[in-house]
């Protein structure tokens, strides 16, 4: 279930608590993060890349169009997965992208935190969201520590996605909420 909690960056005061998408929608659109929900696909747990890409091509294809990235891919993550505790390691930190950071839930969850606006934005994300991260907005991301998810990656770029770290402590002080 979609989740978005806000707090002011400053007081750790929280703002807000809402598990509606429209107002989720809402609350992210201000600070320029789009969010949508799809329907979706009826496919096998064990469904493969591939499958998953052509369950989403028509919503995929309208994506792509509208925000003219070029291309997109599946990740899947599982909690037996042998780097898992590396590759979580990795994005914990806020940090930033040159480019959008665009994911849609397949499968599972994770949470996209981030610190705009003087405030702090901890978006948990499931099957059937979308959301989309502007280029060089500070977040971070966490699956949580037995993270399970299929979720398909929107880019023009991959070198994009290299993390600049900001240096900051918010995500030690805003940790999410998985």
């Amino acid at each position: 279930m979609s989740r978005l909690t806000i707090w002011d960056a400053d007081s750790n005061a929280q703002v807000l608590v809402t598990e509606d998408p429209d107002r989720i929608a809402a609350e992210l659109k201000a600070v320029g993060v789009r969010f949508e929900r799809w329907p979706l696909a009826d496919l096998p747990a064990d469904a493969d890349a591939d499958a998953i890409l052509a369950a989403y091509r028509p919503h995929l294809d309208a994506f792509l169009a509208s925000t003219g990235a070029g291309t997109a891919d599946v990740i899947k993550l599982t909690p037996d997965h042998p780097q898992k505790d590396a590759m979580r390691a990795k994005f914990l930190s806020e940090h930033t992208h040159t480019e959008d950071e665009v994911r849609f839930f397949h499968a599972g969850t994770g949470n996209f935190v981030l610190h705009l606006a003087g405030k702090v934005y901890d978006a948990h994300c499931g099957a059937g969201d979308l959301i989309s991260v502007p280029a060089n907005s500070k977040h971070w991301f966490d699956a949580g520590e037995n993270p399970s998810f299929a979720v398909v990656r929107v880019f023009t770029d991959t070198s994009g996605w290299t993390p600049h770290y900001t240096g900051t402590d918010m995500a030690e002080r805003f940790p999410a909420h998985t």
